[in-house]
């Protein structure tokens, strides 16, 4: 797989940074997108002292436009994208009573949206090529629900459904389509979160641990590599035991 190019979007993140990191290590040409290129370029800079040359390029997932103009970026530094990773997401989390239109659809157009804006440059290449990888990054509280989460709960489910849908459509051009639904990752983001209230999350979890972004990559990895490509339209719980469904 070394001559082939992933784009993970979103990736400068805890558990995105993990997947650039695990996708470049099996040797594809890796690029990310970025909102802030001085900290992109920060970024950038500690994975290549890692030794992980990753591309940076600007790009907004959130338009269909800001979704082209990234790819045919992408595609100027490295070629085609024949992996995408379908990662990049907000929360703007609320009880819904009390949720706001804005609140709604920033999440929704962040999360479930970009997956039309990103995808749709590239899966024509992909059919064409007759081979292509793609894998939505999902969430546990898309498949359980959470308080205060109407609206991630609702982009984050609709991204499984955006999987299935895709992998029946591409199956019979070598093209496999897949979900990761993440359970409570020690992100940065997780970690930020009062002791107190992290304690009862872990409490709840089987492993009686958080999961680490290492563990997510490594699926990610293999849902993309030549040896999964009889699996596709599937959602892979990684959650430590904390939902469990069949």
């Amino acid at each position: 797989m070394t001559a082939r190019v992933a784009l993970v979007t979103g990736g400068t993140g805890g558990i995105g940074t993990a997947i650039c990191k695990r996708l470049a290590g099996m040797g594809l040409r890796v690029a990310t997108n970025y909102r802030n290129e001085a900290k992109a370029l920060e970024w950038q800079a500690a994975r290549k002292a890692e030794g992980f040359d990753i591309a940076v390029v600007p790009g907004d997932v959130g338009t269909p436009e800001g979704g082209a103009a990234m790819i045919a970026a992408v595609e100027a530094a490295l070629g085609p994208v024949d992996v995408l990773i379908n990662n990049a997401g907000i929360t703007r989390d609320g009880t819904f009573h009390r949720m706001t239109a804005t609140q709604w659809h920033e999440v929704i157009n962040t999360n479930l949206n970009a997956c039309f804006n990103v995808t749709r440059p590239v899966i024509d290449g992909m059919r064409d090529r007759k081979w292509g990888r793609i894998v939505q990054i999902s969430s546990i509280n898309g498949l359980k629900g959470q308080y205060g989460q109407a609206n991630y709960a609702a982009a984050k489910a609709g991204m499984h459904g955006f999987t299935i849908s895709l992998a029946r459509e591409n199956a019979k051009l070598g093209i496999t389509v897949n979900t990761v639904s993440p359970g409570y990752v020690a992100t940065d983001m997780v970690m930020a979160v009062p002791e107190d209230v992290r304690a009862k999350i872990v409490a709840d979890i089987p492993t009686g641990r958080l999961g680490k972004p290492e563990e997510i990559a490594y699926a990610v990895g293999f849902l993309v590599s030549d040896e999964a490509a009889w699996i596709t339209g599937s959602n892979l719980d990684i959650n430590g035991g904390h939902h469990m469904g069949w």
